[in-house]
């Protein structure tokens, strides 16, 4: 047995197959036309009539939309959880998910109180004439939050989280390797799923089909995910306001891309990752984050610079920050005992991973290109298997043509 001497040399030679894919993503719900005070004002009065403007008209429609909630919960026979507080909700929907059939359904409904921004009315007085008069301001509340766990047929486990207050912004989020895994389900291809991804293919030659099925997730798909439930699930705005404009819109909160190269061997992940972390203690000072990251890093750049090499048991992982970008890279060993030692050609793996938070509609479309330069610069050489050209392969669609609208920050 001849075991690899260098980084470059593991991913060389000894990777079975690699995968990348959109993970996580943590996208805004939002309506654009309510996110200042002048065009909350021209709702009030030029869609809904009101003559003086006040939030306080939009109460009712508040309470009428919890009550839409509950009464759904009820007709639907679903659980309300009330998450507690410093409690994981993953935890909480694993549980139902050990319980779930796989089906397309909504699992439960979740409320927690978290703080959310609002526009509220204040009560000023004219300096000359002493009237008083309303006057909308925007603020932050700790208010009602719904989450919605559902299954969808094409996407798997998601949540849809709604504000129970006017303009009842929102989230949501997927997973892609989600969405890759219940595509290659319905393709027939054969596999053995990781928590978080592909652990192995029952034919080698199914590489390609899945990494198209990693490449087909589009804007489209992710909107027709979003409009399907929307429309299933309590709306807060009428029919009369979404004709008049007034629809949601989706842009991108947090973004998490990744590279999944399974190995031949945990050995050869152990040697990859004990050279790599060697080799790159130094990595988070600003001068090597700045040939990470391509760009400038001065005095007054914000952020932490710092290089962090975290061991869960020994499961060893890397992790560089600049500003809202994160690259994190880990091995993970599949749920097995961690020896290292039994041969274990399907359950072994690098996995690098590039998190990008609160990015605005304008850089969207090149987030996943620059995600996968960033990562390009972490390993010493070239981080794909053998030696291919990464322009041989289609890499997956550009986030953020379609998904339209302004992060808000």
């Amino acid at each position: 047995m001849t075991l690899p001497r260098t980084a470059a040399d593991v991913l060389a030679k000894h990777v079975v197959f690699e995968v990348e894919s959109i993970d996580r993503l943590y996208l805004n719900l939002y309506v654009p036309d309510l996110q200042r005070v002048g065009q909350v004002v021209g709702f009030l009065t030029r869609h809904l009539g009101f003559e003086i403007p006040s939030t306080a008209v939009v109460a009712p429609r508040s309470k009428a939309f919890v009550e839409a909630i509950k009464r759904f919960a009820a007709e639907h026979r679903l659980p309300l959880v009330d998450f507690g507080k410093g409690q994981r909700k993953d935890d909480v929907l694993q549980q139902y998910l050990a319980r779930c059939d796989g089906s397309e359904q909504v699992l439960f409904i979740g409320r927690a109180q978290e703080k959310m921004t609002i526009f509220r009315t204040e009560r000023r007085r004219n300096p000359t004439t002493g009237v008083a008069y309303p006057w909308i301001v925007p603020a932050t509340a700790m208010v009602n939050q719904f989450y919605v766990y559902a299954v969808d047929d094409d996407f798997g486990p998601f949540f849809i989280k709604f504000g129970s207050y006017f303009p009842y912004t929102g989230r949501v989020c997927l997973n892609g390797h989600e969405y890759a895994k219940r595509q290659a389900a319905k393709a027939g291809i054969g596999f053995t799923a990781l928590d978080n991804g592909f652990a192995a293919l029952d034919h080698p030659d199914d590489v390609v089909a899945v990494q198209a099925i990693c490449d087909g997730l589009s804007t489209e798909a992710i909107d027709g995910l979003v409009r399907k439930w929307l429309a299933r699930l309590p709306h807060p705005f009428t029919p009369a306001d979404r004709a008049a404009g007034y629809r949601y819109q989706l842009s991108v909160l947090q973004a998490e891309f990744s590279l999944t190269q399974v190995l031949d061997r945990p050995v050869s992940g152990r040697i990859f990752f004990e050279q790599t972390i060697r080799d790159n203690l130094d990595i988070g000072r600003p001068d090597r984050v700045a040939l990470i990251f391509a760009r400038q890093v001065r005095r007054n750049t914000p952020g932490v610079f710092r290089t962090r090499v975290i061991t869960d048991t020994v499961t060893p992982s890397l992790h560089i920050d600049y500003k809202h970008c994160q690259i994190k890279q880990y091995h993970k060993h599949g749920g097995e005992p961690p020896t290292f030692r039994t041969p274990d050609p399907i359950r072994s793996g690098p996995e690098w991973r590039l998190i990008i938070a609160r990015t605005s509609s304008q850089v969207q479309s090149r987030i996943q290109g620059r995600g996968r330069e960033d990562g390009d610069r972490v390993v010493p050489g070239d981080r794909r298997s053998g030696s291919r050209d990464p322009g041989q392969r289609g890499h997956p669609r550009e986030l953020g043509e379609q998904v339209s609208g302004r992060a808000r920050r």
